[in-house]
């Protein structure tokens, strides 16, 4: 199964949008884990997205950051899926 990383914080209203169209996306079509990555409960992703978040990743694969679209996000799980 497709494993999507979202790596956010508490409070980020860019990531709350992000994460809205993770969770809008097409359960039917696209069948996937979505894993959360709080960067102030982890000292190594908080080094490397201090500034950066939200930042989306799918089957450890970068696909975003700062924003995505249904659109990108969807187009990144098709392609994770025909990998």
């Amino acid at each position: 199964m497709t494993c999507v990383t979202l790596y956010t914080r508490v409070g980020c209203h860019l990531c709350e949008a992000v994460e809205e169209v993770l969770r809008g996306a097409n359960k039917t079509k696209h069948a996937f884990n979505l894993e959360f990555i709080d960067i102030d409960q982890d000292n190594s992703a908080f080094a490397l997205y201090q500034y950066e978040i939200p930042v989306v990743f799918v089957n450890g694969v970068e696909v975003a950051r700062h924003r995505m679209d249904r659109a990108t996000f969807e187009r990144a799980l098709n392609e994770a899926r025909s990998s």
